[in-house]
């Protein structure tokens, strides 16, 4: 195996500890933007879904203010406000280059997406459940947590998998402007300077991760559906 690996893949064989690395600033990146882009997402999805027309807590201006805006991040292309937010960056943590630095842009990019995702998803629990608990006098608050997010579950949990693998991609992206990560090991050491090796097995092991997170969404989804 050894000898295969070191016939065919001679770079990235030299490179072990630098795919180590970067793998874990892959996982690095995913697991802090998925955290927080998941929670200000759910947030920003449930009241998109509140405050729209016809919603339990309606409230047009809020409502057509917030769909704007994610309509407009959602818009501009992930490399572009990487560039976009350099000097935030900056601001936030001293720096514009490395894992860390990638963070500000990967949740400002990955909110506006997952809000949406969320929007979606909780647009379809059925009206009547709704109707059902506002009629026995249930609160705004209890119906988003006793009825939206509860019976909304399966949905959220599926596109929050679509979300995570999208960041998993955004996380190579990010490494055309010295992120770190696997993205950018395929293109300062596999593109640039011309070693397919190291680029293909950036490749694989940004499929195994997302392998094994679609594989965890299954499992979750199959979990709460029985």
């Amino acid at each position: 195996m050894t000898q295969f690996l070191e016939s065919y893949f001679p770079n990235a064989v030299a490179i072990q500890g630098e795919f180590i690395q970067a793998t874990i600033d892959t996982i690095y990146m995913t697991f802090w933007t998925s955290l927080v882009a998941g929670v200000l997402g759910v947030f920003f999805g449930v009241l998109l879904v509140v405050t729209r027309p016809g919603g339990i807590l309606e409230q047009r201006l809020i409502f057509t203010i917030l769909d704007q805006v994610v309509n407009i991040v959602r818009s501009i292309p992930f490399i572009i406000l990487l560039s976009l937010l350099v000097v935030f960056t900056r601001l936030i943590v001293g720096t514009s280059i490395g894992a860390k630095a990638a963070l500000v842009p990967l949740i400002a990019g990955v909110i506006p997406f997952f809000a949406r995702q969320i929007e979606i998803a909780l647009l379809e629990v059925d009206p009547g459940v709704i109707e059902a608990a506002e009629a026995m006098g249930t609160s705004p608050l209890g119906i988003v947590f006793r009825v939206y997010l509860k019976e909304g579950l399966p949905g959220i949990v599926r596109v929050s998998a679509l979300t995570i693998i999208n960041v998993i991609g955004l996380t190579a992206m990010a490494g055309a402007v010295g992120a770190g990560g696997l993205g950018s090991l395929a293109i300062t050491r596999g593109y640039n300077r011309f070693q397919t090796d190291v680029t293909v097995v950036a490749m694989l092991i940004i499929l195994i991760l997302v392998f094994i997170s679609q594989g965890i969404s299954n499992l979750i989804i199959k979990k709460i559906t029985h």
